[in-house]
């Protein structure tokens, strides 16, 4: 049954612990934490009823209080960021959950409703987004993650390996090649059903949590957003960042004194 926006909470699950860029959150981008970008943009988001950070590390809990953010620290242990914002929400009243990973910054305040508008119009269970892959040299990255559909919109799989494998042409990405983003929106049932269930072959293989939903046959939407997102993964990325902000705040649609990044 379809809900209104007013059902909506984001949760952003952060850990300081990573074996790539141990203390990515509090990582300073623009000369300020990347988790402080990322709630920022969350709370640009209209109508959605709370905003808050899920995290295991008090030094990521005091630095979102510090800035004015909603922050839960979440102990138990949890073997993805979705599982602990399943934990996060237990005593939450909500109907509709969103997964904002702590290092995927919206770069437009129309991203997030790409996938929550349509989530809410729809009867599914859970949901995610994709943006067609523009740059060849992304698509063979396994850090960058890559998503095929059914013609419904059903995601058929998730995998780092270039997908879809075109045989005559191995040398180039299809121009049909999309690139899946770190945000995912859940029914509070599906959320809960998927906490339950055990980590799968793939998932445990790729490394991607998505993947669980699919091996246990909970069918994920997957809705196009043309708005732009920065991923910080490694220390690298967050430099090319850093070096670029001016050229990014100048091609997007915020400003540095604007909201959410003022």
């Amino acid at each position: 049954m379809p809900v209104d926006n007013s059902h909506v909470t984001i949760v952003i699950p952060a850990r300081y612990a990573s074996s790539r860029f141990p203390g990515k959150p509090l990582a300073l981008l623009a000369g300020k934490p990347i988790i402080r970008h990322v709630y920022e943009q969350a709370t640009c988001v209209p109508k959605v009823a709370q905003v808050l950070v899920a995290t295991d590390d008090v030094r990521i809990h005091e630095s979102v209080e510090n800035f004015g953010g909603r922050s839960m620290m979440v102990t138990a242990p949890c073997r993805t960021g979705t599982d602990r914002v399943a934990e996060a929400i237990r005593e939450i009243p909500c109907e509709v959950v969103v997964n904002l990973q702590a290092d995927e910054i919206p770069l437009s305040p129309d991203l997030l409703p790409d996938l929550i508008d349509p989530f809410l119009a729809s009867n599914a269970e859970m949901g995610t987004l994709c943006r067609l892959l523009k740059r060849g040299e992304e698509f063979a990255q396994s850090s960058v993650v890559k998503v095929v559909t059914d013609r419904q919109g059903r995601a058929l799989y998730f995998s780092r390996t270039p997908i879809p494998h075109v045989r005559d042409r191995v040398h180039d990405a299809p121009h049909f090649a999309w690139l899946h983003l770190g945000v995912y929106i859940f029914r509070r049932d599906t959320l809960n059903r998927f906490s339950s269930l055990s980590s799968g072959e793939l998932e445990e293989a790729e490394k991607l949590e998505q993947l669980r939903a699919l091996e246990h046959g909970i069918p994920i939407h997957v809705w196009e957003t043309t708005h732009a997102s920065l991923r910080i993964d490694t220390e690298e990325d967050l430099k090319r960042a850093n070096d670029s902000w001016d050229e990014l705040i100048r091609s997007c649609s915020l400003s540095p004194g604007g909201r959410g990044l003022g």
